[in-house]
């Protein structure tokens, strides 16, 4: 019913066209099925939990212009007095870094001191005892920072705090045994332990996290507000009065002191942390666009070559389907000979695009630490193309079906 023995014999007669369309078809596969793989994790990326309650939470990036080092903590602690007067205002905190920000302070991290094949890399956030209820951070165990363990500390004079707060993907990292509670973590070279007061859920560090996303939420918190020339301050605002504490909140600070640069949004002064978070993940964001527009036009593309190549044979072979369709061939038998031509190629050129296919993932992971590639995506891919192949076919093969065995017959 396939008719396979004349379809090989027809393909063996047009073996350029044929070794083409399967090389368009295998390059095809290899390219889609990665770009599948890599749009997957993208989006898994942009779905991954930012541990803050992100409605209603503004940001403010501030920096003085000409202060005096010794005023910039008034400064700071009239500028917070400031803020939490105005009305739509639920509470204020300072931190010079909060998740997402893109860029920060990272040290080592480890449960002894002075021992490198411990540590590991987290991110530090500074801030008062009103960070974590203004980020919305659930406390999973333990308790906040108290005012009184609150320092005022420059970054030149950096110690290690007596208390932190640390995620439970860190804790769990560096106690996997047990709970981290009450225990010692050492930050940096200090040879002082700092001591494990409170365990948060989920935390974004400062970066959107790379490849291999090893330290997304690896976040420690410190009970220390830096009073250095930059700063950021979190306004955690009552529902609704989001966009008019965005105009509102750095006019009062410029009414207060003018001697400071607040940038607009576009470069991360004024920012809701919706848009902080649209920022981070702006490139996670268009590799995904790009890489379902670069499998879009290669599918147009092979779909075309298929369309393309069958309509050729279709008129090529004009006088040859009158024959058969005089001899008493039926449409559907016209119509199965070019839908088994075209899945013949198809099935030559997926199995070559399925060596390419984990080739080039082969590459990416050693090139660019990816992931390999799922063999679902190369299953998916394949699927996709068999089924294109077949209805980029059926058109052409339709027209086939139709050609009158008299009118073939008149066109010798």
């Amino acid at each position: 019913m396939l008719q396979i023995t004349p379809v090989l014999a027809a393909l063996k007669r047009h073996k350029v066209g044929t070794l083409l369309i399967g090389l368009q078809i295998a390059l095809t596969l290899a390219i889609v099925c990665n770009a599948l793989f890599i749009i997957h994790q993208r989006v898994t990326h942009l779905a991954r939990p930012s541990g803050v309650a992100e409605e209603n939470l503004l940001t403010v990036r501030n920096e003085w212009t000409n202060a005096r080092a010794a005023d910039l903590g008034a400064l700071i602690h009239t500028d917070m007095e400031t803020l939490r007067q105005l009305p739509g205002v639920q509470d204020v905190a300072v931190s010079y870094g909060y998740p997402l920000r893109g860029g920060g302070w990272e040290s080592n991290l480890s449960i002894k001191p002075e021992d490198p094949s411990q540590a590991i890399a987290g991110a530090r956030f500074f801030g008062d005892e009103h960070v974590l209820p203004v980020l919305g951070a659930r406390l999973i165990t333990g308790r906040n920072f108290r005012a009184d363990e609150v320092r005022m500390l420059d970054s030149n004079n950096l110690s290690s705090p007596s208390v932190v707060i640390i995620t439970k993907a860190l804790a769990k990292r560096l106690y996997p045994d047990g709970s981290a509670l009450g225990k010692p973590v050492y930050v940096g070279s200090s040879a002082t332990p700092s001591t494990i007061i409170g365990i948060i859920g989920d935390m974004a560090g400062f970066s959107a996290g790379t490849w291999t996303d090893t330290t997304y939420d690896y976040v420690l918190l410190e009970p220390t507000v830096l009073i250095d020339r930059a700063n950021a301050y979190l306004i955690r605002t009552l529902p609704g009065q989001l966009d008019t504490l965005t105009k509102v909140a750095p006019n009062a600070l410029f009414k207060i002191n003018r001697l400071r640069i607040i940038p607009d949004a576009e470069n991360g002064g004024v920012r809701t942390f919706a848009e902080v978070r649209a920022h981070a993940y702006k490139d996670d964001r268009g590799l995904a666009l790009m890489m379902g527009a670069i499998c879009l036009v290669l599918l147009m593309i092979t779909a075309a070559g298929i369309v393309g190549l069958t309509s050729f044979w279709v008129a090529q072979r004009r006088k040859q389907i009158g024959v058969r369709r005089a001899l008493g061939a039926t449409r559907n038998d016209i119509l199965s000979y070019f839908l088994t031509e075209n899945l013949l190629i198809c099935m030559g050129g997926l199995m070559v695009g399925t060596v390419l296919a984990v080739g080039l993932s082969q590459w990416l992971v050693m090139r660019f630490e990816m992931e390999r590639v799922s063999p679902l995506y190369v299953l998916l891919g394949a699927v996709v193309l068999l089924l294109l192949g077949q209805a980029a076919t059926l058109a052409p093969a339709l027209r086939a079906s139709r050609v009158p065995p008299v009118e073939a017959t008149r066109s010798v």
